[in-house]
């Protein structure tokens, strides 16, 4: 009892806690240096552990008195310990979503059930758990933090599977189907989103969409919990792209470098040096991993960047080849939704080259696999080999392996491919005459657009084999064209012999028009035919004059 007037409670000196009920403490117990100054009643009318401990000092010690106890490990330290003294003592003890895991780990640890008397603290942190948190996303959220410092024993006790089933619950529920208002955020909600005052539409907006509502708070969790949610998630049938949505939300706010790849090319020496220095190198890499194995199989322009960007940290961090492979697997399946600047990957290894090209060449041999392969596939390829055709390091093996990766059939037009070759022939001026015409090999010149063809037969950095092999086809296309106009022209004919019908005014009028029009084309068709004459002769007078080089040559 406290003295008249007083309110029962304590108070510190030092670091000695003291309890105001004006009798001589018969209890000393000791919390990591922290005595607290205690009687033995209250106590041992509420807690079967300091009723052990006691028993035990008893045993030990001749003075039948004061006892002297120090629990180990005891949840939430000094603080905590104080939070179940004040309510062996009847003093109030204010439940939170914050503290209530704490409170319950504790009251547990010290058997304050009801045996040792009736609506103990262990009932009422069970208690506040189902009514209140459990019921409330925020409250569950807040409550699933703070097992992080107890997670072996808040598993011993389903407080984390109870967290993890209410929110999984909740986010998986179509809200429709409860009706409105529905405790979300702690706070009423309108069908349209408003919030409501007194059942007032005050007209302010939750800012989030229905199906993301929960990607950021999802995102406070750690790894560990958070892996453990995404399968809880998947139990309960989530849809695959909410759940690829929150896992990309998450390593936005967690894997450190992510971000970079959103825009713009880094450079390979800037980029190494800033992960290099982060002491969290493991812990990076880890999750990671993590998330790979988390990612379902989803498809989309944004989920193939973040894979690319995924493959990018992955190999600065130097993941697993399992998780490499994986990654660079799912890019493959949907490479046609890539871009050009996702693929350009730096080489992060001792390697000469700029660019990632082992890499970029296994997600092209997995595309092979997958029926999207098509020509949007073919023209990302040959722009990427524009690209790094450019390296002066690159081998011209490489670039040969890395173009015969895409089956020739995947090409409609070789213009792209012989770009690549052209610029890999001027970065490249010491390349020798056999190398320059095995990679021309890869050139079909049937597949080669006029423009290219002319291009290419005034192309110096060429071989010359291959120019006139380009002359031969160009040459071949011209009397196909021509053929063709000759045909379209002797297909004309003119209406001869009397007409045995004298056709109205305007119908004859209509007919001159008609044989006036038909005799300018013809004309435009002459003309045309003619330069075309004048470009073949052209072309035959040139290939001559290389052949005659090619004999003195041979």
């Amino acid at each position: 009892m406290s003295p008249a007037g007083k309110a029962l409670g304590f108070y510190n000196e030092a670091n000695d806690w003291f309890c105001n009920a004006g009798l001589p403490s018969d209890l000393t117990v000791v919390v990591n240096g922290v005595k607290f100054h205690l009687h033995k009643f209250p106590l041992l009318s509420r807690s079967g552990k300091i009723e052990k401990l006691i028993n035990e000092t008893k045993n030990n010690d001749k003075d039948k008195g004061t006892s002297f106890i120090t629990p180990e490990d005891i949840p939430g330290g000094a603080n905590g310990f104080l939070v179940a003294v004040k309510f062996c003592y009847g003093i109030h003890v204010e439940l939170t979503p914050k503290n209530v895991v704490m409170v319950y780990y504790l009251a547990d640890y010290l058997e304050m059930v009801d045996a040792y008397g009736d609506d103990n603290l262990f009932s009422k942190a069970e208690n506040y758990l189902h009514k209140n948190v459990l019921k409330n996303w925020k409250d569950c959220l807040v409550a699933l933090q703070n097992c992080e410092a107890f997670v072996a024993k808040a598993d011993n006790l389903q407080i984390i599977c109870k967290c993890l089933n209410a929110m999984s619950t909740i986010v998986c529920t179509d809200s429709s189907l409860f009706g409105w208002p529905m405790m979300m955020y702690g706070r009423l909600q309108s069908p349209g989103g408003s919030i409501l005052w007194n059942g007032i539409d005050t007209g302010a907006r939750i800012q989030s969409s229905d199906s993301d509502w929960w990607f950021d708070d999802a995102s406070c969790l750690g790894v560990a919990l958070f892996e453990r949610f995404v399968k809880t998630l998947e139990a309960k049938g989530i849809q695959p792209e909410k759940l690829t949505g929150a896992i990309m939300c998450y390593c936005g706010k967690h894997l450190h470098g992510l971000g970079r790849w959103q825009g713009g090319q880094i450079t390979k020496t800037k980029s190494i040096a800033n992960f290099s220095t982060k002491s969290d190198t493991n812990d990076q890499r880890c999750l990671l991993e993590t998330i790979v194995e988390l990612l379902p199989q989803t498809k989309g322009k944004s989920v193939c960047r973040f894979l690319l960007g995924l493959l990018r940290v992955g190999l600065i961090l130097g993941v697993h080849d399992k998780c490499q492979d994986s990654l660079e697997k799912r890019i493959g399946m949907q490479l046609d939704l890539a871009t050009l600047d996702g693929l350009m990957i730096p080489s992060y290894s001792d390697s000469d080259t700029l660019y990632n090209t082992e890499c970029v060449e296994r997600i092209i041999n997995y595309s092979l696999t997958s029926e999207e392969t098509g020509r949007n596939v073919s023209k990302l390829v040959d722009s990427y080999l524009a690209e790094i055709a450019s390296d002066v390091n690159l081998k011209p093996e490489k670039l040969h392996s890395l173009a015969v990766a895409l089956p020739e059939s995947s090409r409609s037009l070789n213009d792209g491919l012989y770009r690549a070759v052209d610029i890999y022939f001027e970065a490249h001026p010491w390349l020798p005459e056999k190398e320059k015409e095995n990679l021309c090999h890869l050139i079909d010149c049937k597949k080669l657009s006029i423009d290219a063809c002319a291009h290419a037969s005034q192309n110096n950095r060429l071989p010359l084999r291959f120019v006139l092999q380009v002359l031969f086809f160009e040459q071949f296309q011209m009397k196909t064209a021509l053929s063709d106009c000759l045909n379209m022209l002797n297909s004309e004919h003119t209406p001869t012999g009397p007409m045995s019908v004298v056709p109205h005014g305007s119908v004859v009028a209509s007919q001159i028009d008609g044989w006036v029009s038909l005799v300018r084309e013809n004309q435009g068709l002459r003309v045309d035919m003619e330069r075309m004459m004048a470009r073949v002769h052209e072309l035959e007078e040139e290939l001559g004059k290389m052949r005659l080089e090619l004999k003195r040559m041979s």
